[in-house]
């Protein structure tokens, strides 16, 4: 989305003007209400009042985004460290896509990014609009007398952030009882965006936000359409091959042999899939420039370039090792029902 977007290039420093700040340290009124929660994981339902005389660091994230799944490894091991000196860590899950609201796909995401401390399962947007949010990820620190006193929007700005927690903890009287600032070695896609080299931004494949589309037959919302790739893709374009229905938030593949290429230059490449909504798995081939990827194969492939898809998520189709170049992608799909929702870089 828009907001994602622009936030991906305020962190590489490309639209940072003389007023960009990554967070205020100021009071920032009182923490709004938990109330809305539709569901709770690994915690009973917490109450604002219930968590004053503690300091709160409160995450917003949805789990398909990568730009959230590159902050976890520091907010898990904040969680950890700060637990015993009276910090609480509480996530809340606020959805993009439809498939996100299902409680057993969050459930899962909380399993594997090993989550334990309390995430607020917040399906009607409740608690994002009370803290009048608009990213993911979004964090927030409260004091211990229950006001927001820090922001932070996007990735980076770790040291600052644990600075924050570790200065309100003081503040607390929490005192010896503060540990050593905490070490990350964040890996496989946790691990830190290559922004030196990257120079693709993330685009979504529905018709309500795409951008680029460049098969040359009309892209027809909402019913199945034959698509064809162009010989030659433009940077940052993206096309269809075989029979696709695009729909306003992903396109869903009609029959077996589809395809969807896209021309980036990144060292990582990820596509938000799922398979269909009976269940099925769908198996899949990626190529990079024509060739299986070899070392090159992200975590949800093979060094061939073969891949299943069985569940709703973001997957890791490339990452590269050797020098980061353009590239064209290519993944084409061998059972139908497959939908793809955004490409996402790293």
């Amino acid at each position: 989305m828009e907001t994602k977007q622009s936030l991906l290039a305020a962190i590489s420093g490309a639209i940072r003007g003389p007023g960009w700040a990554p967070g205020r340290r100021i009071a920032e009124g009182r923490m709004p209400s938990l109330d809305g929660a539709t569901g709770w994981l690994e915690s009973p339902p917490l109450t604002t009042d219930g968590l004053r005389g503690r300091v709160v660091v409160v995450d917003f994230w949805t789990y398909t985004c990568i730009n959230w799944l590159r902050t976890v490894p520091y907010v898990r091991a904040w969680a950890c460290a700060y637990r015993n000196a009276g910090a609480v860590v509480l996530g809340v899950h606020t959805p993009e896509f439809p498939f996100e609201r299902d409680v057993d796909n969050v459930r899962r995401a909380v399993h594997d990014r090993q989550i334990t401390y309390p995430v607020a399962v917040d399906s009607d947007y409740a608690i994002w609009t009370a803290f009048a949010n608009m990213y993911w990820p979004a964090l927030y620190v409260v004091d211990a007398q229950g006001y927001l006193r820090y922001h932070h929007f996007g990735e980076g700005a770790y040291e600052e952030s644990e600075q924050v927690i570790r200065q309100l903890l003081d503040e607390a009287g929490a005192g010896d009882t503060i540990p050593a600032p905490v070490t990350v070695d964040a890996r496989g896609i946790e691990a830190a965006a290559d922004w030196a080299d990257l120079g693709s931004t993330e685009n979504y494949l529905g018709s309500e936000r795409t951008e680029n589309f460049a098969s040359p037959e009309r892209a027809t919302t909402g019913a199945p359409r034959r698509y064809t790739t162009p010989p030659r893709l433009d940077p940052d374009h993206w096309a269809l091959s075989g029979e696709w229905t695009v729909q306003p938030d992903s396109v869903l593949l009609e029959e077996r042999g589809g395809r969807i290429a896209c021309r980036f230059a990144a060292r990582d490449l990820h596509l938000v899939m799922a398979p269909p909504v009976h269940g099925e798995p769908v198996r899949f081939g990626v190529r990079i420039d024509g060739q299986p990827p070899g070392p090159d194969h992200g975590d949800d492939v093979d060094d061939d370039g073969t891949g299943t898809l069985t569940e709703p998520r973001l997957h890791q189709l490339v990452r590269q090792h050797g020098p980061v170049t353009e590239h064209t992608f290519e993944i084409t799909f061998l059972d139908p029902g497959a939908q793809a929702y955004a490409f996402t870089f790293g």
